[in-house]
């Protein structure tokens, strides 16, 4: 079985269009540096266009093709930093109704906001019976820590309904401050919530050695791999990825993609056969292979992914 935990919907809706044009931006300063005739406009129409997806009909279709059974989607919170973006609640619902469109294919995790006030982690509350969430998703880079204080209200939310926190690390959107993706900002929280887990999202790519000691090391840690088609890296991410996998962690690793990052230059079966018929799991037994496609994520959300029917009530 393979689970995709780590999935971004393909809208507008979702990621904001500033953000979006940025990356267009980075995309074209690129190949411009190597000599491509290709102009910033036409990249930022093909990229705004690939983000239409609002129904998640074409993400389906892309995990049949790939054979992933079963994805998280992650909505994260940038209501506080742009005015395009969608507050949570929009967001819930949006999400809702994908995940009811395509029953069985999808759970979602919530993004909160620290600056969302008092009334932030009640709303949250609400909404896990209300809208269903497998989890909570928090984006530092939009301006706070890991181990905010404002935080600690909805991590107790998450420690009376057994969700775990997926936390951003690394570096993320063009407009966004990266000062706040090392992994090791999350562990006063780890120490704080140990009942709670945490996902280090990206940590097997970006911050490798630093997420991975404290996966080591906290029982409540865990990291995903999302990103890797991008990681840096004179090997490729082969090789990086299948040395992580022999260290001695795999019960904390997470298989993700961060689809749909890479849909400009590939497509998600190419992605995932690549991973699936190629070095990175040499050496590695079967039963970790196993953890790290499904049994990690499976065991971390467990009956935490609430299926709400009309009304709110289970």
């Amino acid at each position: 079985m393979i689970i995709d935990s780590h999935v971004t919907l393909a809208s507008d809706l979702v990621i904001p269009r500033e953000f979006l044009l940025a990356q267009a931006a980075n995309a074209h300063h690129r190949l411009a540096a190597h000599g491509a005739d290709v102009s910033a406009t036409a990249i930022a129409d093909r990229l705004l266009a690939m983000h239409q997806d609002h129904d998640g009909d074409l993400l389906v279709a892309e995990m049949d093709a790939a054979n992933v059974d079963y994805a998280f989607l992650v909505a994260a919170d940038f209501s506080h930093v742009s005015t395009q973006a969608l507050p949570p609640v929009q967001l819930a619902q949006l999400h809702q109704r994908i995940t009811q469109r395509h029953p069985g294919r999808f759970g979602y995790f919530w993004g909160v906001d620290p600056r969302a006030g008092s009334g932030g982690p009640e709303a949250f509350e609400h909404g896990i019976h209300e809208y269903g969430a497998a989890g909570m998703k928090i984006y530092p880079l939009a301006g706070y820590s890991p181990s905010d204080r404002r935080l600690y209200p909805y991590y107790e939310v998450c420690a009376e309904y057994g969700l775990p926190v997926l936390t951003h690390t690394g570096p993320g959107w063009a407009p966004l401050d990266f000062t706040y993706g090392p992994p090791l900002l999350v562990d006063d929280a780890a120490r704080d919530f140990p009942s709670v887990d945490f996902i280090l999202g990206h940590g097997g790519v970006t911050h490798v050695e630093e997420a991975s000691y404290l996966c080591a090391h906290r029982p409540n840690v865990h990291l995903d791999i999302s990103q890797f088609p991008s990681m840096l890296s004179a090997q490729g991410w082969a090789t990086p990825l299948n040395l992580l996998f022999h260290s001695g962690i795999n019960h904390k690793i997470l298989f993700g993609t961060c689809w749909p990052s890479f849909r400009m230059s590939t497509s998600l079966a190419e992605v995932l056969k690549a991973f699936t018929t190629g070095e990175v799991f040499e050496g590695v037994k079967l039963a970790d292979r196993r953890m790290i496609m499904s049994g990690n994520i499976r065991r971390l959300t467990g009956d935490s992914a609430r299926t709400p029917t009309v009304g709110g009530q289970r």
